[in-house]
């Protein structure tokens, strides 16, 4: 049995909860919050709730701490911070960041022999396992990878964090022509702002300057300076009635050519189409809880991405089930 302690109750927080629900071989130990515990309702009984400061109190008794913190500014600080005392899974999704995000929890990890394991989810995750596989089998080749239509999780919070945002949702939008074309072998060359557009939805605080907060939204590096991107101020309510719903999901190509002379070409193609974002992320989540779990428990220690695992090591089926079943 893994034991699961989370540590943020938000969108992904409640995600861990419901995956764990249904994993027979993990349960959920605690929950951390920088809230007052008293105000979170789970949706579990008999789990703690408790202040995130307790959290030492509980080294020993979680197998295997879930990070749901943003990538913006909670992952790159609680990630190496608990990773000296947990083993650790987060859902890190700045791909740019991830070499040093990586460095840092991995000097952690060491230095308090446990296993952690990065930029979970489905891109970073299973988007990434899929890009690899198939550069592998088809070496003389491109690659693409489009997201949406549908809700960033990172991306949303990169806006709320901003001053003068008191909430906001971030749509990710491919181009349908991109995709086509991908899609019936033309290999475009695409650039990052071909691709893909982006279109946000933005509640101010009373007072705030709507301009600077467009002009921040617009600017901001790793997220939407390379894009496209459309900023619409709106109510609560309205956010409320027409953007509460969480679908994502996307596509990942890689066009190659085989034969003595490149004569045959081959397209492969890895599509998710998600009813709810953090449910999906959570759901692979809790799956690399359960190898860094077993890792750790053949005396593994530092930092690792989805792509140093073996597929077995998710599963909660054993090897000799595996063969016989899913091979």
């Amino acid at each position: 049995m893994t034991r699961i302690g989370i540590i943020g109750y938000g969108n992904l927080g409640r995600g861990v909860e419901c995956a764990v629900k249904y994993a027979d071989d993990c349960e959920l130990a605690a929950v951390f919050t920088r809230r007052n515990p008293a105000d979170v309702k789970l949706q579990l009984q008999d789990v703690p709730v408790l202040s995130v400061d307790e959290i030492e109190q509980w080294e020993g008794k979680i197998d295997v701490m879930i990070l749901c913190g943003g990538s913006a500014t909670d992952l790159p600080v609680q990630t190496p911070k608990f990773a000296q005392m947990f083993n650790v899974v987060d859902s890190f999704d700045t791909h740019a960041k991830i070499p040093e995000h990586f460095k840092a929890v991995d000097e952690a990890a060491v230095k308090g022999n446990h296993v952690a394991i990065i930029s979970v989810g489905w891109d970073p995750g299973m988007f990434s396992l899929n890009r690899v596989y198939a550069n592998a089998i088809l070496p003389d080749g491109k690659d693409y990878t489009f997201w949406g239509k549908g809700v960033s999780q990172g991306h949303s919070d990169a806006i709320r964090r901003i001053k003068g945002v008191k909430n906001a949702k971030q749509y990710t939008i491919p181009s349908q022509e991109a995709l086509e074309a991908v899609r019936s072998g033309k290999n475009p060359e695409l650039t990052t702002r071909q691709k893909h557009t982006r279109e946000c939805f933005v509640v101010l605080e009373e007072g705030a300057d709507a301009t600077a907060v467009e002009k921040e939204i617009k600017e901001m590096p790793n997220y939407f300076a390379d894009y496209d991107t459309t900023v619409h101020f709106i109510s609560e309510e309205e956010l409320k009635n027409n953007h509460s719903t969480m679908a994502h999901g996307g596509f990942v190509f890689r066009s190659g050519k085989t034969g003595m002379n490149k004569e045959n070409s081959h397209i492969i193609e890895y599509s998710l189409k998600l009813d709810s974002n953090p449910e999906f992320t959570t759901s692979v989540l809790v799956a690399y809880a359960r190898a860094a779990h077993r890792l750790a428990g053949e005396g593994h220690k530092g930092c690792k991405t989805v792509l140093d695992i073996a597929p077995a090591y998710l599963s909660p089926k054993s090897g000799e089930e595996l063969r016989a079943t899913l091979l």
